[in-house]
């Protein structure tokens, strides 16, 4: 089991940096494309939010206990929220010199703002991952390898936005290692302390998905209208909708 397990883990992290390496290969791109994107993850994003997060979180409690996803929601809502009045103090984490921090300041926030909420719900799918090997394999099998489909284009999400704000290669390179990680260590936990996490996995999962719905509603959407792109934008964000319903179901 622990083999079985260990290979799950690495698979995960493997394959959110494989969709990091695509992005790191991407570099800048024009403003347009770059909100077409934007919009194409924020699909995505709403979609892993609702349908990978909120709705699982849902399904493990009973009616009586879904207060525990309106605390879950709140408390991630809560937690960007706060994050989103101190971000100005995360500028030395891009590496951008101190006399440009100021013009990029608004886009570095939203950046910061934007991956935190994608590390945010790392650590819950690695713990729902480590939690299913206490039950039956073939479902945790299943699990790992849909995370593992939605780690690839997620992987790209986290470096791109990054690296149009000004971040340095290297310094985007290690937060996509510690996001990997962060999922990695999360398969690890969930497994030996599979009780506890259980326990605790629908108000983390919830407060995941509240986290990313605060990000796409309050900064992901607002920097795609703002452009004049606003339509292609949309459509994008559709396409991204439906792309990770597709990667949802295992196609």
């Amino acid at each position: 089991m622990i083999h079985e397990l260990t290979i799950c883990a690495a698979g995960l992290g493997l394959s959110s940096l494989a969709g990091s390496v695509i992005g790191l290969a991407v570099r800048r791109i024009p403003h347009k494309w770059n909100d077409v994107f934007l919009g194409f993850c924020a699909g995505m994003m709403l979609t892993a939010a609702i349908v990978c997060l909120i709705l699982p979180a849902t399904a493990m409690c009973t009616p009586r206990q879904w207060w525990q996803i309106i605390a879950g929601v709140a408390a991630g809502v809560a937690l960007i929220g706060l994050l989103d009045r101190f971000t100005p103090h995360l500028h030395h984490l891009s590496g951008i010199k101190e006399e440009e921090r100021h013009a990029r300041s608004t886009s570095l926030n939203r950046t910061m703002l934007f991956v935190m909420a994608i590390a945010l719900h790392k650590l819950p799918e690695g713990l729902a991952t480590g939690v299913s090997f206490n039950g039956e394999q073939g479902n945790a099998l299943a699990i790992t390898l849909t995370i593992a489909l939605q780690n690839i284009p997620e992987g790209m999400v986290v470096v791109t936005p990054l690296l149009m704000a000004g971040v340095r290669f290297l310094n985007t390179a290690l937060i996509a290692v510690g996001v990997a990680l962060l999922e990695v260590s999360g398969v690890f936990a969930g497994y030996f302390i599979g009780d506890i996490c259980a326990a605790l996995l629908p108000v983390m999962l919830a407060a995941a998905g509240g986290a990313m719905l605060y990000v796409i509603s309050d900064e992901m959407i607002p920097e795609t209208h703002s452009h004049g792109f606003q339509k292609q934008a949309t459509y994008a964000l559709v396409a991204g909708v439906v792309a990770m319903l597709f990667i949802e179901a295992g196609i």
